[in-house]
């Protein structure tokens, strides 16, 4: 069982996946998105290579529209 933090929130997965795909299981467009990964902001070129852990922390920011 791995167990990250997710914008503060404790998310359980069953084995690990990697960034990309963890993001697209719950639909989100990553043209569109930020990610803050243990500390850091990736690149969108660097989502299918993280490799997702147990302890890992993520940012996920998506922009609102509105005004």
């Amino acid at each position: 069982m791995i167990n990250l933090m997710v914008n503060g929130k404790t998310k359980e997965l069953i084995e690990s996946i990697d960034l990309a795909a963890y993001l697209n299981s719950f639909g989100v467009n990553l043209q569109h998105v930020a990610v803050g990964y243990n500390g850091e902001v990736l690149a969108k070129d660097q989502f299918p290579e993280i490799k997702l852990q147990d302890g890992d922390i993520l940012e996920i920011v998506r922009p609102v529209g509105g005004g």
